[in-house]
């Protein structure tokens, strides 16, 4: 096998492993130069749509690349979570620790709180990112 190939089965299982099915429309939010550019084409690669920013369509799941200086993190979220479906997927990726931009635990806890939602897994998505799933707490839905 193919040192590429084995990579690119990486990736799928690592879209797989972001509930993402290939039937998905994916809102990508906050994506910079230094995103994860093969993180970003495997989920193209294996969903039905990636969206790009502002999208007035409702998605199936959003991700949300966020840097320690991007801004309030709830509204970001509050704003992401304004176009999901309601069965939807939120993920929030952050640098991890030692890289720039890097958010700290409490942070990120804090303001995923504030915006009404709470972390129920989180994810290495590469060398430089990580990523925590974000859901509504079950009593709130």
């Amino acid at each position: 096998m193919a040192a590429g190939s084995s990579v690119g089965e990486d990736r799928a299982r690592l879209t797989s492993r972001l509930g993402l099915r290939d039937d998905a429309v994916v809102l990508v939010v906050g994506w910079e130069d230094d995103g994860d550019e093969e993180l970003l084409d495997s989920v193209s690669a294996h969903t039905a749509e990636v969206l790009m920013g502002d999208a007035d369509d409702v998605v199936d799941a959003v991700l949300v690349w966020w840097r320690d200086d991007d801004g309030d993190l709830a509204d970001g979220l509050l704003d992401a979570l304004s176009m999901l479906d309601d069965n939807g997927l939120v993920w929030l990726l952050t640098p991890r620790p030692g890289r720039t931009g890097h958010m700290s635990a409490a942070e990120v806890k804090e303001a995923v709180q504030v915006a009404g939602l709470q972390i129920t897994s989180s994810i290495s998505v590469g060398a430089d990112w990580q990523a925590a799933r974000l859901t509504a707490p079950k009593s709130g839905r």
